[in-house]
């Protein structure tokens, strides 16, 4: 059994990176290998079915109605970035466009903040260079921020599942460690992203989403969920034997892996309700952090790097070091307040 699960734990971790075919349908081949896992284990039944079911309804309504009121509302909402960054000066703008996306992705998810923020910078024409700064960094705030609810992004809603808590256990667990970043990265995009714009730039806004692709995506959160749920289930006899006894300082820096792999299936993989709060707080930074390193990290790097062209060397290059830098601080902070 267990070298069953560590075979489907390599194929989770390696083919999405490797293979493109694999990568452009992940929610799928999440939920198959999470049912495989669950198999391999011997724990599917009808209560874990029945809560793989249950566990993605509310960050799929989320999703599907704030993508339709962004729908509905995008012509408004695009004018009134334009007259908001016309009134109030340019570096408190881009401060205010970090943390704001930070602090409200736990609630119109991080899917639609990011969203959003490809729409303001679209508007906004800003050189290449102001441009991949302020969606980095807009990026590791929403990734943060979103994780305060479990309606925020897939990996809050199985961490909140999996350990079996209620909708605020998250904010109160993590949430003294991630607002101050969410200001901090704010306070980054207003002294690092510079206010001249491109005039040759696009500048266009973005094609209006039709209600088709907004319920395929809303469709494809619930299968990516579901498979989330399926694989945390499956990995339990993995963590039990090679996990739960580790320190939590080696699981903070083992979960870099999430710079190059999404940050939901490791917490799936790896919370479990045996551990204490320290242990679960180490994983859960360790994750969120180096989640906005690379572009595959975490999905509002997916969604903002596709939507504007952004090259992975390109985010790198740029978001690695302030990553780093970001662990190291936290790291410190774990060592000395635990």
């Amino acid at each position: 059994m267990i070298i069953g699960l560590i075979i489907i734990l390599i194929l989770v971790l390696l083919l999405p990176f490797t293979i493109k075919t694999v990568e452009e349908n992940l929610e799928a081949f999440l939920f198959l290998m999470g049912l495989a896992a669950a198999i391999t284990s011997r724990v599917l039944n009808r209560d874990l079915f029945f809560k793989a079911l249950e566990d993605p309804i509310h960050i799929t309504l989320a999703v599907l109605i704030a993508g339709l009121l962004f729908r509905w509302l995008q012509k408004p909402v695009e004018k009134g970035i334009l007259g908001v960054s016309n009134r109030i000066p340019t570096r408190l703008f881009f401060a205010l466009i970090v943390i704001i996306l930070g602090l409200i992705s736990s609630v119109i998810t991080a899917i639609i903040a990011a969203i959003i923020l490809v729409t303001i910078v679209s508007i906004l024409k800003l050189d290449r260079k102001s441009e991949l700064r302020l969606v980095v960094l807009a990026c590791f705030s929403i990734g943060l921020g979103a994780t305060l609810t479990p309606i925020g992004e897939p990996l809050s809603t199985i961490a909140t599942s999996k350990l079996n808590e209620d909708f605020f256990y998250l904010l109160r667990l993590v949430g003294s460690d991630i607002i101050p970043a969410v200001l901090i990265f704010g306070i980054l995009a207003a002294i690092l992203v510079h206010p001249k714009k491109d005039e040759n730039g696009l500048g266009a806004s973005l094609e209006t989403e039709s209600y088709m692709e907004i319920c395929i995506r809303a469709l494809k959160i619930y299968l990516f969920v579901m498979g989330l749920t399926l694989l945390g289930a499956g990995f339990e006899p993995l963590i039990n034997k090679y996990i739960l006894g580790l320190s939590p300082l080696i699981l903070y820096w083992i979960n870099m892996l999430s710079a190059i792999l999404d940050n939901a299936t490791l917490a799936a993989a790896e919370i479990s309700p045996s551990m204490d709060e320290p242990t679960i707080k180490a994983i859960l930074l360790g994750l969120l952090i180096s989640g906005g390193m690379l572009i595959q990290g975490n999905i509002p790097n997916i969604i903002s790097a596709g939507k504007l062209n952004i090259t992975s060397r390109e985010w790198a290059r740029f978001a690695f070091p302030i990553g780093l830098a970001a662990m190291v601080v936290y790291f410190i902070i774990i060592l000395i307040f635990g």
